[in-house]
Parts: structure tokens; sequence; C-alpha cells
């Protein structure tokens, strides 16, 4: 994995931030999340790394992502696996990120309009599942979605602050569960708000 980590760090550290914003693109450089408009944020860069890292992505993965975005969390995930399924709640944001990452040159994602804290059952299931909002709980349809040895990433708690929560899936179906660092997203809306 070290030379998997070195890549998805030269990578990242090559991908233009501005590319994913509309608005306040003198502030890319930051390290904080900033507004994309509609109560929606681009998380703060070193975070959207630490998440990939955790992943532990794998050149085969079948990766679902709740919460589309910007896109630009999308673009690591769909650089360093197989396949990306990304789910966005908001179709402007929807629409923007599809024609962004298309233009970039990715052919490795599906996109869908919908309420993400459902999954995506149609592709289920999944070698790694990344949420990029807040729930109060797991969703247990993600779990239901996540394949043997898989991972899922969410950040769990309250509006005010969360636990990014790692859920590890061994071969037998049992769910260990790790907190990884306290963060603060936007809710996931629908069933797990």
């Amino acid at each position: 994995m070290k030379g998997r980590k070195r890549e998805i760090i030269a990578y990242f550290r090559e991908l233009d931030r501005r590319f994913f914003m509309d608005s306040h693109k003198e502030l890319a450089g930051l390290d904080e999340a900033l507004p994309i408009g509609f109560d929606q944020t681009i998380s703060q860069p070193s975070l959207v790394l630490e998440m990939t890292l955790a992943l532990d992505l794998q050149p085969d993965s079948k990766v679902l992502e709740i919460g589309t975005g910007s896109g630009f969390q999308t673009a690591l995930l769909a650089e360093f696996s197989e396949e990306v399924y990304t789910v966005e709640r908001i179709k402007e944001l929807h629409g923007r990120a599809k024609e962004r990452l298309k233009e970039a040159g990715f052919k490795n994602i599906r996109f869908q309009l919908d309420d993400g804290s459902m999954g995506w059952q149609e592709f289920a299931p999944y070698d790694r599942i990344m949420v990029t909002a807040a729930a109060s709980t797991v969703p247990a349809e993600l779990l239901d979605q996540l394949n043997v040895n898989g991972k899922l990433l969410i950040p769990v708690g309250t509006p005010a602050m969360q636990e990014l929560t790692l859920l590890e899936k061994d071969a037998d179906g049992k769910v260990t569960s790790t907190v990884l660092n306290y963060v603060r997203f936007v809710p996931l809306k629908g069933k797990y708000e």
C-alpha cells in the first residue's frame, strides 16, 4: 500500500480544487471547507485526502459515493478504483459535477440523482462506500450494500459534531467499527437525518 498511498498523495497534490468550484476560487488553496451553493460545501482538502486514504482503494474496487457535491472527492475515488457509483440529491450539483468529471476525462463513473441515504441497490454490493454527509446513525441500507471484506466510511453524530467512522465487514459478514477523527459535515438528508 505504501506505493499506492504515495500515488494517491501525488495525484491529490496535482488535482486543481478550483476546477470543482464555481465561486470562491481565490480561496481554493486554503485548507478549509468552502460553500458550493445549496447549503453544501466542498470539504477541506486535508480531510478529502484522509478519507480517501482511509478507504484503502484497490485497482479493482467498486465504490459507492453518497454526496457527489462538487465532484472533487469523486475524482480521487475514480482515479484509484475500477468503478465509482455516485449519488447526489441536488439537481444542480449533480449536473455540474457530471459535466466537470466528464470534461476531466473520467469514464468509470456512474451518476444518480436521488436520496443517497438509501444507497444504490441496483449495482450492489460495493467494495468501498464513502458518505460525505453526516448521518444520525449508520444507514442499514448502506451496510447491506457493502461487500464482504468491504469498508464503509461515514460521519456519524449530531449536526454540531460527528465521528468519522470506518466500518469494516469481514469475510463472515461481521462488522467492526473504528472512529478515525472528529469532523463536521453537512447533514445527510433523507431517512437518516
